[in-house]
Formats: C-alpha cells, structure tokens, sequence
C-alpha cells in the first residue's frame, strides 16, 4: 500500500470546497440526463446458454457515454476521462447504471465514490459515482493476490530480486522490508501483500508468477475483462500511482467478488496477522510479523452494533486519497461488500465506511 503522509487539515478544507462544488454542478446535469439514463441503463437483452446442463444468464448493459467528473486532489484529470462500455452481467452480480440510496446513508459525500453490495440479495444499496474513474491505489493489490492464487503454489519458495527489493521503492512507501536474496514461500507473501500492503511484496509476487512485472501486469489487465471490469487499466501490481492507472468502485467490487469465492483469499483477510521466516541471502533467518491495516482488524475503528467486518483491503496515496474494500456481515448474518474511494483523511475514510456498515442492518 503506497500510504503517503496524511494532508494538513488546511489542504483538506480547500479540497472540500472544490469536491463540494463540483458536486453541485454535476447535481444540475444529473436532473437533465436522468431519463436517457435510465432509457440506457434498461435497454438491456439476457443471454440463456447451457453450460453442463445448467442454465447460464447473462444481462448486457449498454450504458451512455459519460464523462468522469471527479476532482482529483490535485489538479490533473484522471487517466481516460470518457467512460464508455458495454458490459456482461452475471445474474449473480449486483447491478445499477446510476447513484442511488436505499438505506438513508448518514456519511459525508466528500468522497471521490462509495458503494454497498448486498452479496444475498444480489443488489446495489448504495452507489455514488461507481462508476468513475479513479486511482486505486493499494485496492489493485487484491487482483495481484487473485492472480498468485489462481496461478501459483502457496508452497512455492520465492526468491527476492534486486527490483523487489524494499530499497527499490520510494521511501515513503509502505514495505515488508524485503532484501535482496531473501526467500520466503509464496503464502507469506500474499499475506504480506494483502494483511501489511507491502509494496515489494507485490512485485516479488509479479515476477515469480510472470516473469516480470511487465508480463504479469499484462495479465491482470486481461483477468479484469474477464471479470467485466472494463472501467480498470493497471500499470504494476502494487498501486503505487500512475496517470495510467485507474479503476473505478464499481469494478473493484466485481474483482473483489472473485477473490472472496477463493477460500485461501478469504482466510487471508480474515486473519489477524502472520508470523513469517525469511532466509536471507546469507542463509541467516529472520523473522517479523505482518498484521492488517485497515482500522477495524486493528481495533482503531469501531463497526457499528451488529455488524462483523470479516477483512478487506485499503490503499493510500496521495493522488488517491484514502480507499477501502470490505467484506462484512449484519447482525442476521447476511454478507455485503462495501467500497470507500478518495476520503480526504483516514479518519473520515472509517466514519463514511462505517455509515455503509450501519446500513446493512436497516435493509429487511
């Protein structure tokens, strides 16, 4: 996770001002697009094939092109500003061409997007901008994780290159502190991927399975069009920025839906930390313990009364902001996944999250 210092309160108050504005004018277009919206969003066509004797639908969207809006915290357009595509929905998935609320949502909306995903249900109860393109950050560390685990052996003993090593990236970057020559199994790294962020996990990660970093981006590229994340372009496998690298909300609620049906996927974010050994170049072991970073696994943040977050991922930088993807239950027990995109602080990021929380326990 590229977790960058967090901005003074100052430069948070203008950036605000400037989200609250533009969301006003983009308030004014919505009223007038609304019918051709909604006309686009229903001229919709389902697909019946039969796959080993069972039934397979698929619903294809066609939404009307529009333009990503959002604000960055500093003054540049996000990578591709037109968001134009046609998608294959799976019944299984929840589905909404445009923002909506059906559970009185109490948190800010100085956010870049936010959304609520009943998993039972399959259906959207909160969506704000989940559409839109937006920098990930250390959100795109959930499609390298699915990657290694469809594709590698946990049991694999990886070997750490010079370009992997932690003092390869930026100092202020968040790191496992890999060397040169270190080896540690596979499993370790995905656990320091997704529990600690770390930032040369993800690339020791992407050559061992690729080759190279290069090559492995090239297929979480193609797993996101096989998922119908057609909003997602990716650059590395850590989230670090790049102009060109992008998401939006909506997507990373399909990617994330993959990952939880892996079983190692979920045990991993749902673990309150890992206990690891690394034989370093010398043949000396160290050890160090990799715990999450999001607020809830560390008792920094409270869930509302009811409500079980079972584990997920954040991701910071300063393009960014603050970012995260969670999997939770309510209080009967029933699963929803929830999206934050581009909080101004951390604190802010868990009392919006946490206002989507809440809300799972209004829905019958």
């Amino acid at each position: 996770m590229g977790e960058k210092r967090q901005p003074s309160e100052t430069e948070n108050e203008k950036r605000r001002r400037r989200i609250a504005h533009q969301r006003a004018l983009r308030e004014k277009k919505r009223k007038k697009k609304k019918r051709a919206r909604i006309l686009a969003a229903t001229a919709a066509f389902v697909l019946v094939a039969a796959a080993g004797g069972a039934g397979v639908y698929a619903v294809s969207i066609k939404n009307a092109e529009k333009k990503a809006s959002v604000v960055p915290y500093e003054e540049k357009m996000y990578g591709n500003s037109v968001y134009q595509t046609e998608k294959l929905y799976a019944t299984d998935l929840c589905v909404s061409a445009e923002d909506l609320d059906e559970i009185s949502y109490s948190g800010s909306t100085n956010v870049h997007a936010a959304g609520l995903f009943d998993i039972n249900a399959k259906k959207v109860l909160y969506a704000d901008r989940i559409h839109e393109k937006l920098y990930p950050a250390s959100t795109t560390k959930i499609m390298t994780a699915l990657i290694a685990l469809e594709k590698g052996n946990l049991s694999d003993i990886v070997t750490v290159s010079s370009h992997a090593a932690a003092e390869s990236f930026p100092s202020d970057a968040q790191l496992c502190g890999l060397k040169e020559g270190d080896q540690l199994t596979l499993e370790d790294l995905i656990y320091g991927l997704l529990l600690y962020s770390g930032n040369d996990a993800g690339t020791a990660i992407a050559e061992h399975i690729s080759g190279s970093e290069e090559a492995f981006v090239e297929e979480m590229n193609s797993r996101a069009k096989e998922l119908m994340a057609t909003g997602t372009h990716y650059m590395n496998p850590h989230g670090l920025h790049d102009a060109d690298h992008y998401t939006t909300a909506y997507d990373l609620y399909l990617i994330f839906s993959e990952c939880i049906k892996n079983e190692n996927f979920a045990k991993i974010i749902e673990s309150d930390g890992r206990d690891v050994s690394i034989k370093e170049a010398d043949g000396s072991i160290r050890t160090d313990r990799w715990e999450p970073t999001n607020y809830y696994a560390k008792g920094l943040a409270a869930a509302p009364d009811g409500v079980t977050v079972l584990g997920g991922k954040t991701g910071t930088t300063g393009e960014a902001g603050f970012c995260l993807i969670l999997l939770e239950k309510n209080q009967e027990g029933n699963p929803y996944i929830s999206v934050v995109m581009g909080a101004g602080t951390k604190d802010a990021l868990y009392q919006d999250m946490s206002a989507l929380l809440e809300g799972t326990n209004s829905i019958s």
